[in-house]
């Protein structure tokens, strides 16, 4: 249903730019189809990321305030899973009631720096990451037996140590408290194992909606080869997967073609190759070796494909290209490129993946001029 929040424009960080490049679309003979918004664009957010600071009434998680780092205390966000929000005030509580000290940005001391909860939508498993400052956690067992208490959905609880003086919310060393190290949830018919530190779409109602355009899009008939560029932990490939004859995937990032192999054995799915690299890299060198796409799929990050990576995609010549962008200003500029080099763009579907913010994904399909789709 196209009852997308307001949100649901397709704006980035330049809203004028976006807008531009969607009339100028529009002008061109591009389709650009209404926003795909969630019919209850409310609670959809299945992992909390919540910063951790101290008042003199002892801990808080919130917020930070607007130009600051001044930490607000939150209850309640109507955009994160009641579940999420219950288990990070359960943490506090006990944090409170054990004196558990929070990190201090400006002098580098304290514990606790984050709580991280994700939470998988269908099976209903939940994990817990306390990240801290440093190894040692006073009252563990306490913390530990408290927390399975109060929370039974709890299926994993694990520690990430991040002893640097940064913003960046995780360090390098990540181990199990209690339970496993993963949870299991399911996009699809697809199952992904989830550790502390996958990445995994957020709002996974609308993720299956930009999937399933995805393959949609990809035109699949069971013969097909195809290439997933930034493939992360697979996500894309194992839906393409269930469509396709072999999907290759590339990713730069080593831990999550780990994930990649993971997921594909956790489905039994022996069509999938995944190596780790650039795309720029690895795409040509499986082309020396024989293997040719007729489609490629790009899910870059917010600053677009490498130049490289669309030199890569007008050499090889697929028949389709599908591009899911998470930028409208980047995708039009890559766009521009490949539709230079011999490539038409049909069509474009956003998809509002974060109802209640500026940010809106889509998915547009190209096809090789002389191609019928």
């Amino acid at each position: 249903a196209d009852t997308a929040s307001a949100s649901s424009s397709a704006v980035s960080t330049d809203p004028n730019t976006d807008s531009m490049s969607v009339n100028l679309a529009r002008e061109q003979g591009v389709v650009v189809h209404p926003t795909l918004g969630m019919s209850e664009p409310w609670r959809y957010r299945n992992k909390a990321q919540v910063p951790i600071g101290v008042t003199e009434g002892g801990l808080v998680g919130g917020f930070y305030a607007r130009g600051s780092h001044r930490i607000v205390d939150m209850d309640t966000c109507l955009i994160q899973d009641e579940r999420n929000d219950e288990v990070v005030a359960r943490v506090k509580e006990i944090g409170r009631m054990l004196g558990i000290s929070a990190y201090n940005e400006e002098t580098g001391r304290g514990l606790l720096r984050h709580v991280v909860v994700k939470t998988a939508f269908r099976t209903g498993e939940m994990m817990l990451v306390l990240v801290t400052n440093g190894r040692d956690i006073p009252h563990a067992d306490a913390w530990i037996g408290s927390i399975r208490e109060h929370v039974p959905h709890v299926a994993s609880i694990c520690q990430n140590v991040n002893t640097k003086r940064t913003n960046v919310i995780f360090g390098d060393e990540t181990r199990v408290l209690w339970g496993r190290d993963v949870i299991y949830d399911y996009i699809g018919n697809v199952q992904f194992a989830i550790s502390a530190r996958s990445f995994y779409q957020v709002n996974p109602v609308q993720t299956e909606v930009l999937y399933s355009k995805t393959v949609e899009y990809a035109g699949l008939t069971g013969k097909e080869t195809v290439i997933d560029a930034y493939c992360g932990i697979g996500t894309i490939s194992l839906f393409l997967a269930q469509h396709a004859d072999q999907v290759y995937g590339v990713e730069i990032v080593k831990e999550a073609i780990e994930d990649a192999r993971s997921n594909a054995l956790l489905n039994n799915m022996r069509n999938v190759k995944f190596e780790v690299g650039a795309s720029e890299d690895v795409i040509p060198a499986w082309k020396e070796q024989g293997i040719t796409a007729d489609v490629i799929v790009v899910d870059p990050p917010r600053k677009g494909c490498d130049p490289r990576l669309l030199d890569t995609i007008l050499e090889m010549k697929p028949e389709r290209v599908v591009y899911v962008s998470c930028n409208p200003s980047t995708l039009a500029r890559d766009l521009r490129i490949l539709e230079d080099g011999g490539y038409r763009t049909v069509e474009v579907q956003p998809v509002d993946m974060f109802p209640h913010t500026v940010h809106v994904e889509s998915v547009a399909l190209l096809v090789r001029d002389g191609i019928h789709r």
